[in-house]
């Protein structure tokens, strides 16, 4: 039809700042390439629960202080900078690619599910840096094999960078 314009493929891939993140945002640039797509470079992060003292809380809520705020714009620009990083990384190394980046502020999993709605494929690494590095495949990428709206590429751990 006249006017249409044909959609690009569009490829998400999670990152975290671990060597495993640098992998599979490396397979994603080839595969982008290969398949001429969009690639989409998402971080989550997230806050810390931390449960305050009873007599600190109001109603069961804890106020917001001047510190909290601190602490949180401290650590939304530690996440920042992970998605700057691997931006920079990604520009460098295909710079006829258009790639975009997104910051959320949610789980990894539900994050990258979620930025995976309009997507034709999902790259996660096998491990991040999550606390458990004997397991093959982390919560993350679990979670996202199995609930993803797209195919999902699971990219190992280069065994150079394995504990």
């Amino acid at each position: 039809m006249p006017g249409d314009v044909e959609r690009r493929p569009r490829i998400v891939v999670g990152v975290d700042g671990s060597p495993g993140a640098a992998t599979a945002l490396r397979w994603a640039l080839a595969e982008a390439r290969l398949r001429q797509a969009v690639l989409r470079v998402v971080h989550a992060w997230m806050v810390p629960l931390i449960e305050a003292l009873p007599e600190a809380s109001v109603l069961g809520r804890t106020p917001l202080g001047t510190a909290d705020e601190e602490l949180y714009d401290h650590l939304r620009a530690d996440a920042m900078e992970v998605l700057d990083a691997s931006l920079d990384l990604a520009r460098k190394e295909e710079p006829e690619l258009e790639i975009e980046g997104e910051l959320a502020e949610a789980r990894a999993a539900s994050a990258l599910i979620d930025a995976a709605k309009d997507a034709d494929l999902l790259v996660v690494g096998s491990r991040g840096r999550g606390g458990f590095s004997g397991l093959l495949l982390g919560s993350v990428s679990a979670q996202c094999v199995h609930h993803a709206p797209c195919p999902v590429v699971v990219v190992p751990q280069d065994r150079s960078e394995a504990s």
